[in-house]
């Protein structure tokens, strides 16, 4: 009885997480498609004025958030 309960439990706390790592999903899509890349570019080519790659890419990690290491290093590359 006890291994049912436990098979139970295990069943819906995966169906939990499958839920809200689709909710996660969907909300940063969302956020990716309100976030405007010409105006992250923008900003990144203030900061490459001032700074060198490193930190330009650092600042605009900072700035935005959601934008990955790799994503920050095309737009670095698109400059």
């Amino acid at each position: 009885m006890s291994t049912l309960i436990i098979w139970i439990m295990g069943a819906i706390l995966l169906l939990i997480n499958i839920m809200l790592r689709t909710r996660i999903l969907r909300l940063e899509a969302r956020l990716k498609a309100l976030s405007n890349p010409q105006e992250q570019l923008a900003f990144l080519r203030q900061q490459a004025s001032k700074k060198e790659k490193v930190a330009a890419i650092k600042a605009l990690r900072k700035q935005y958030p959601e934008i990955s290491l790799i994503e920050a290093n095309r737009l670095w590359q698109q400059i």
